[in-house]
């Protein structure tokens, strides 16, 4: 016989509702667990992660602005089958971003930051916001995280974040390409490539974008949680800011290496205009890009713009996760 007293039962993260049976063990209430369980679903979804990651991100792209360019920059050149891309123009970061600011002004490093910054706030908001969201829907306490669960985690926020993202990545790109020769601003150039290219335009290489981001999130986020856990466990640091610091260089460092590569191909396959009146494309897909690089510029080809790649992932997510870190820390 069941007491018409409710006892309750409370954990740090979830109060726990039961019936106490007359000398018996407290049952649980089966529409009272039905609903804690959609609480719990509910309370995984908050708010505070994807405000965080998009403040963070735009914070973070600020900083590396101008070595991403030099990235794009790198990455362009050298195109045998591209006449205007044919020239090795920079021999390396510091030469280009020398060259760059003597040629085209200082003004030239920041070519493309509006539509970088608008992708970050989307992507990065998006991102950051669905891995944690997806976290916490798997496991309810950090501490309960596997590898397998954040790369998965990682992964799918990864591709949802960035097919969404992917017309302000394309128009990044074109932009850093070709530093003060487009005019128009950033509405005048998304204009452009949607009257000339048409939807398409926005999305191309998509797949290639996906990929990409798959990759860079599915490494970068699950090693910083992965890296932070373990340096907080041993006891070497506490969960401060040196902690972030080597944790964020260490995700750094695995997202350039594993991402470089397909960084080629993805730039430039978005930097290629779409032909009309039945030319033909420098490349007719992702792996012809790709083959084409190898075959024509050997396999480090792929690793071009590996420094500057790294040189920014590194202060990335360094700046970042600061930034994110303490953000969590503001209460209200």
């Amino acid at each position: 016989m069941l007491l018409p007293s409710l006892r309750c039962f409370s954990s740090p993260d979830t109060l726990h509702l039961t019936a106490k049976p007359a000398g018996g063990v407290p049952l649980p209430l089966p529409h009272l667990a039905s609903e804690q369980k959609g609480e719990s679903i509910m309370s995984a979804l908050n708010w505070k992660p994807f405000i965080y990651g998009g403040l963070a991100s735009i914070t973070a792209e600020c900083g590396t602005f101008p070595i991403d360019l030099t990235k794009t920059r790198l990455q362009v050149q050298g195109q045998v089958n591209d006449a205007k891309y044919k020239e090795i123009r920079y021999r390396g970061m510091v030469h280009a971003l020398v060259r760059i600011c003597r040629e085209e002004g200082l003004k030239a490093l920041y070519s493309g930051i509006a539509p970088a910054m608008l992708r970050q706030a989307s992507y990065g908001t998006i991102k950051i916001g669905t891995y944690q969201s997806l976290k916490r829907m798997f496991v309810e306490r950090p501490e309960d995280e596997t590898l397998m669960i954040n790369v998965l985690c990682g992964i799918l926020s990864g591709v949802i974040s960035s097919s969404i993202a992917n017309p302000t990545d394309v128009l990044k790109i074109r932009m850093q390409a070709q530093g003060s020769v487009i005019q128009g601003g950033m509405m005048g150039n998304f204009i452009q490539i949607y009257q000339k290219e048409g939807t398409k335009g926005l999305w191309k290489a998509i797949s290639l974008t996906a990929q990409r981001a798959a990759i860079v999130v599915g490494v970068e986020l699950p090693v910083y949680d992965l890296t932070k856990k373990h340096i907080i466990m041993s006891g070497f640091m506490g969960d401060t800011v040196y902690t972030h610091f080597l944790s964020s260089f260490t995700c750094g460092l695995a997202g350039a290496l594993a991402s470089n590569p397909i960084d080629v191909v993805r730039t430039r396959m978005m930097n290629q205009r779409s032909q009309q009146h039945g030319g033909h494309s420098n490349y007719k897909g992702t792996l012809d890009c790709l083959l084409q690089t190898w075959k024509n510029e050997g396999f480090f080809a792929l690793y071009k713009g590996f420094w500057p790649n790294w040189l920014r992932l590194g202060p990335w997510n360094i700046i970042f996760f600061l930034t994110y870190e303490q953000l969590k820390k503001l209460d209200f």
